[in-house]
């Protein structure tokens, strides 16, 4: 399906929202909210459900399996319109921890699914189907509780990794947006305080969204949040939705000043002709937009575009631009994830190459930043 010029302005690309726009409003006008019937009796879910009063109310037995919106390709051609205008409250069930390694030590149970966003690349839709609007587990008293449990069991970090020398860090944001979930509840708000209150752990998200709301949260330094920059041309093609990558950098300084440990999130890196020149120019802006602050305590992690083929296959019916970019098969072999499914990567030998000039190209303009892990 090809989209026209002015579906693309309407849906992909909103216009820039004033200074007094609140945080969503111009991603997220909730019409429809499912939900759980034991989520809208949870005082979380009651308080969210009062934030939307005018949006209808649709009980399912499940939120992971909801009739007509979960797997339905017709959904393909709603895919923002979808995003911006449902909402699904549900129970988080299982209280899984699994070890990470490089973004975190583990990953938690999440407080949220899905995501207002519409990144091209996510690989989030490949297993809710062809539509992935927010879903917010309300019974976050019950997800405290096992964070709390699983960083007492653990006791004090003993020996530095990659992750942190510190503290056990756990990413409460692997399966969603913390700051765009922050807008439609207090959940992230509650994770960033119980981690004031863990001596031996921190939390750490990823983000390509600015929400000033979290500048109110005082972490005190046990929160990092990871900014996701590309080059400004590529963000505007692939990071549909999302916050622009000016307004990101822009708001470095303040996250550091408001106590947040603040790493940049290169990812993906997507391979075009002339990459070299536009990461050159994002660094030497970072550089110049910067604090002293910002740049002593500064990290980061570089993660190289992988992509899946049923996402190839989703994603040409809603944003085929994105695509000519995303699925270069002259340049990518397969590769079978840790979950089994079929992706494709950069092929062997040249991604190595890659990556170690996109290194030396950070080093040369930003040699005060840490790489904590590049592939």
């Amino acid at each position: 399906m090809y989209l026209s010029r002015d579906v693309m302005n309407l849906d992909l690309f909103p216009p820039e929202p004033s200074a007094a726009t609140r945080p969503l409003e111009r991603l997220l006008r909730v019409s429809r909210i499912y939900l759980e019937p034991e989520a809208g009796l949870h005082p979380r879910g009651r308080d969210i459900l009062a934030r939307f009063p005018d949006a209808e109310r649709v009980e399912v037995r499940s939120h992971w399996n909801i009739p007509g919106l979960h797997g339905n390709e017709g959904n393909v051609e709603s895919w923002n319109r979808i995003k911006g205008s449902t909402l699904v409250l549900g129970m988080k069930k299982t209280m899984r921890f699994e070890p990470n390694g490089r973004s975190a030590d583990f990953l938690p149970p999440s407080a949220a699914n899905g995501c207002v966003m519409a990144c091209a690349y996510c690989y989030v839709p490949r297993h809710k189907g062809y539509a992935n609007p927010v879903t917010v587990f309300v019974n976050i008293d019950r997800i405290q509780a096992a964070l709390r449990r699983h960083a007492g069991k653990l006791g004090p970090k003993r020996e530095p990794n990659l992750v942190d020398p510190r503290y056990w860090v756990y990413d409460i944001g692997c399966n969603s947006d913390c700051s765009a979930d922050a807008a439609l509840s207090d959940n992230v708000r509650d994770q960033v305080r119980l981690f004031t209150t863990l001596p031996n752990a921190m939390g750490s998200f990823a983000t390509k969204f600015v929400n000033r709301e979290l500048l109110t949260y005082a972490p005190q330094g046990k929160t990092r949040i990871r900014f996701s920059l590309m080059p400004h041309a590529k963000a505007k093609l692939l990071d549909v939705r999302t916050s622009p990558i000016a307004e990101r950098i822009a708001a470095i300084d303040d996250f550091v000043a408001a106590g947040y440990e603040v790493h940049l999130n290169f990812s993906p890196v997507v391979i075009t002709d002339g990459w070299q020149a536009e990461y050159d120019a994002l660094f030497q802006e970072l550089d110049d937009t910067l604090g002293a602050a910002a740049k002593a305590q500064l990290a980061c992690e570089i993660i190289f575009l992988t992509h899946n083929e049923r996402l190839h296959e989703v994603n040409l019916g809603w944003h085929p631009q994105a695509e000519a970019l995303l699925w270069r098969p002259e340049l990518q072999e397969a590769k079978v994830s840790q979950m089994g499914g079929t992706n494709v990567r950069y092929r062997t030998g040249m991604k190595g190459q890659l990556v170690r000039e996109f290194i030396q190209l950070l080093e040369r303009r930003m040699p005060y930043c840490r790489v904590r892990y590049a592939f």
